[in-house]
């Protein structure tokens, strides 16, 4: 019955350590051989590509929430709906007026100020260091975010941190041209306006000649809320909070600590134990 599977990556493929149990690399691997296994994250294209390769993965991912889907097999963007010039530049002002940190992520890389570092990019930075440089993933610290829109080919998403996150929120030109995913307690991943998870999917689905009842989706996060509901499985970790959980069609027995808990899942779908 189901034809494809749609995995998120931190809190459910990744443990808290952010490393992959061998059960499920050799489980996933396996799959992979009868179906498609789609990576869906928040992440850039260059942040997941050191476990894209660990899982030894041949199909597009989908980048960034649903902005945009990357093939690693040709190093190109198959589709996006990234964040004009022009509305980048308005976002990048409010941000400065607002006193509101963030990072931008363009086309090949994340982009964070000098002036106003966000706390989790300087520990994502030091996860970065720890992989060779031709599959290191791309962090740069940069002088101006103005000029950086200028000198990039796409914009994919903003992540905007701060107290006043939830005011910055209900700015007119924010709520009306983007959508907004929390991350963290006063952290939001912003991309433009009608992008998600699910919505990047079905269009991948439709290429494919599937449909969403045929997919087992996996996440943890408010983010993978869109692809959980269409799903014909959608299965929230138990490390979900309740509103994601609340969502799904099944909430796993385990956390993303477990080594066994999603290799159990693609049993249970896929192999019918």
């Amino acid at each position: 019955m189901y034809k494809l599977l749609a995995l998120d990556l931190d809190g459910t493929v990744l443990k808290s350590d952010h490393t992959i149990s061998p059960v499920l690399i050799e489980k996933i691997q396996q799959l992979s051989q009868k179906i498609p296994v789609v990576i869906v994250t928040g992440r850039h294209h260059t942040a997941a590509r050191p476990y894209y390769l660990q899982l030894g993965l041949k199909t597009p991912i989908i980048c960034c929430n649903g902005t945009y889907i990357y093939d690693y097999q040709n190093e190109t963007v198959l589709q996006h709906n990234a964040i004009s010039k022009e509305k980048a530049k308005q976002f990048v002002t409010l941000v400065e007026q607002h006193d509101m940190k963030a990072v931008m992520y363009v086309k090949e890389a994340m982009l964070h100020s000098v002036q106003r570092p966000l706390n989790y990019v300087n520990a994502l930075s030091l996860w970065a260091d720890s992989f060779p440089d031709d599959i290191k993933p791309c962090i740069k610290t940069v002088d101006s975010f103005h000029e950086e829109i200028v000198n990039n080919e796409y914009i994919w998403k903003f992540v905007v941190e701060g107290g006043q996150v939830d005011h910055f929120l209900e700015l007119p030109f924010v709520k009306n041209n983007f959508s907004a995913e929390p991350s963290w307690i006063d952290r939001v991943d912003i991309s433009n306006v009608g992008n998600t998870k699910g919505a990047a999917l079905d269009k991948y689905l439709a290429k494919e000649g599937l449909s969403f009842r045929q997919v087992v989706a996996v996440g943890d996060n408010h983010n993978d809320i869109s692809m959980l509901q269409k799903a014909g499985m959608g299965v929230a970790m138990l490390n979900a909070d309740n509103v994601v959980q609340a969502q799904a069609d099944l909430v796993t027995s385990a956390t993303n600590d477990d080594d066994y808990v999603l290799a159990g899942i693609i049993d249970k779908f896929f192999y019918g134990a």
